[in-house]
């Protein structure tokens, strides 16, 4: 009889854990405690559903072959050899954590992070063999937790982190909804290699993966790539990724814009999709080693010290392939005004990267209100497309629920067909050429180019700064005509006299 646990279940499990660990430790260090724990469960008990029915159809000696696992688990390192010890259990955890990291280097190197197991103080016997006890009050086999239903627990818990410890998760949770209608525009192909610089707990590979899944695609030929800044969610992204049952993956812990990590003959690897959400706006980076730059990351120029999204979308699309590469990146607003970064816009203009530029409603990300854009940048455009970009409008297409906003399936599915069909629609979509953006001094200001619809046009759903930005520009434009004007003026004036 089947003892699969319901979606229900896993998550008031999982949850669980959680809970038992409140008034021990912060909650925004749940995730160093109960993610580890979790990874070694599945993956113990996946190896010994593995071992018996090895063992069901060839026999006892089936147990020892090396074809039965793809992963070992050495003697003294199983779920229940920790279980079973009676004191100092967090150096018991840690040992057994290292030994299976070390016995599967090539794949689990540094997979259980470096969280403070042995600190007895914060973490006592008492609670480490609670949480043990929790844990094995479930078989997390695949029969059980099939990999998509761990998966989406796992997803689960991460939202659940990012909420309880009340601060912001942007680099750790990006909002679902806008990750698949990113995904569903730029339609990941069977064998591609698709890449994230940011990668944080790898949502947006998932979601690319989960998108082969449901168009009956192949999706194990796809190769992930990421890079992640801190070295516990870069190992979270490894763990989640595992619980997906991906296995071609690579994902470093490392700076993107000091240490790329992925390079090949000298040069920047190059990918079919690059899928990001890169921090916004950090100020902490190395502007005069990019100024430098040995990987040509600074071919539209040098983005100022206070903001390094131009450094990030300048990676990017250097990582991109020059047939098939393209990217969808979540972005602030302000990446398509500020003035500090106008002569990079410009070139991004004339280089006719950009194809596609989105506005997203607020409230879209977890404890913050921000306005965010996707810009979406490809290589090799159709010729129909190429010296245009076309603009949406969607700040009006979001939900609301439970104090969090989200896209529907209807709203993705409005946003997505807009950009493939690629044409003007009244009051949401409007595709403008290179000439048009000049005209508006190389503004990507959503407002300039959708104008409200006739019937919409007592609701006004442009933020003061959109309009500060439409008026700025509209103002630029005409000095710019009247000093032209002054000038043919003049001119005309001196070859009268």
């Amino acid at each position: 009889m089947s003892k699969k646990i319901t979606q229900e279940e896993l998550e008031s499990y999982l949850w669980g854990s959680a809970v038992l660990l409140r008034n021990h430790i912060d909650a925004g260090a749940y995730k160093q405690y109960i993610f580890p724990l979790l990874f070694f469960k599945r993956l113990n008990d996946v190896y010994e559903e593995e071992t018996r029915n090895a063992v069901k159809h060839n026999g006892p000696e089936a147990a020892d072959w090396e074809e039965t696992h793809n992963y070992v688990i050495p003697d003294g390192a199983h779920w229940d050899d920790v279980r079973n010890i009676p004191e100092n259990v967090g150096k018991a955890i840690q040992s057994a954590f290292r030994a299976i990291e070390s016995a599967n280097s090539d794949k689990l190197t540094g997979i259980f992070g470096d969280g403070t197991w042995t600190n007895k103080r914060r973490l006592p016997d008492r609670l480490l063999k609670d949480l043990l006890e929790h844990f094995s009050s479930k078989t997390l086999s695949i029969e059980n937790c099939p990999e998509d239903e761990l998966g989406q627990g796992y997803e689960y818990l991460i939202k659940q982190f990012a909420d309880d410890s009340g601060h912001t998760a942007q680099e750790f949770y990006t909002n679902r909804t806008v990750v698949h209608l990113m995904t569903e525009m730029l339609k990941p192909e069977s064998g591609e290699a698709i890449y994230d610089p940011t990668c944080g707990s790898a949502g947006m590979l998932i979601s690319a993966i989960s998108y082969l899944k449901d168009q009956k695609k192949e999706w194990r030929n796809v190769s992930l790539y990421g890079q992640e800044i801190n070295a516990l969610t870069s190992a979270i992204a490894r763990m989640n990724l595992f619980l997906h049952g991906i296995e071609d993956f690579q994902i470093v812990n490392g700076d993107t814009l000091a240490a790329p990590a992925f390079i090949e003959r000298g040069k920047l690897k190059t990918f079919d999709l690059v899928l990001a959400n890169p921090p916004y706006s950090i100020k902490e980076w190395s502007r005069d080693a990019f100024s430098a730059d040995k990987y040509g990351r600074n071919f539209l120029g040098v983005p100022p010290q206070g903001r390094a999204d131009y450094a990030f979308l300048q990676h990017i699309i250097k990582s991109l392939d020059e047939k098939t590469g393209r990217c969808a990146i979540l972005f602030p607003h302000g990446v398509l005004f500020r003035n500090e970064e106008i002569d990079m816009r410009e070139k991004l203009v004339r280089g006719d990267y950009v194809e596609c530029v989105i506005g997203l409603a607020p409230n879209l990300f977890y404890n913050s209100p921000m306005e965010a854009c996707i810009v979406i940048c490809r290589m090799n455009k159709s010729t129909d497309r190429r010296g245009k970009v076309l603009f949406i409008n969607a700040v009006n297409d979001v939900e609301r629920k439970n104090a969090q906003s989200y896209l529907t399936d209807a709203h993705i599915k409005r946003i997505a067909d807009a950009y493939a069909n690629y044409k003007n629609d009244d009051g949401f979509a409007h595709v403008a050429t290179i000439k048009d953006i000049e005209e508006n001094n190389f503004s990507l200001s959503i407002p300039l180019y959708v104008k409200p619809a006739a019937d919409e046009s007592e609701i006004d759903t442009y933020t003061l700064q959109q309009h500060y930005e439409s008026w700025r520009a509209s103002s630029e434009r005409a000095l710019k005509y009247y000093m032209l004007l002054n000038e043919m003026i003049k001119k005309g004036g001196e070859k009268d006299a």
